[in-house]
């Protein structure tokens, strides 16, 4: 049982998010932005960060983001809708995605 749920963690973070805001509120506030799954949890959400990354999570903050509407010549589309998770490390603790 344990096996699958090691498993799970392993997919609910699906990509960090590295913008200038990303980048400003790591620096400033501890704070790093990933894209997750749908349907994660904030308990799972700050497992699966401690678990991938090695660190302590102080806290974690969810937000549900809205697909935008895009036009395709004639064609309405809309773009998916995802979950980001702001995740604040405790004092001490870093994530270096830059790999130097």
């Amino acid at each position: 049982m344990a096996g699958m749920k090691d498993e799970r963690l392993m997919k609910i973070l699906l990509e960090p998010r590295v913008t200038e805001k990303s980048t400003y509120t790591a620096d400033k506030y501890r704070q790093f932005v990933f894209k997750v799954m749908r349907d994660a949890n904030k308990p799972d959400i700050k497992k699966a960060v401690e678990k991938m990354f090695e660190v302590e999570v102080e806290s974690v903050q969810v937000l549900n983001v809205r697909g935008k509407s895009k036009m395709f010549r004639r064609a309405r589309g809309k773009r998916p809708d995802w979950k980001k998770a702001y995740v604040r490390l405790k004092p001490g603790f870093d994530i270096d995605f830059t790999g130097a």
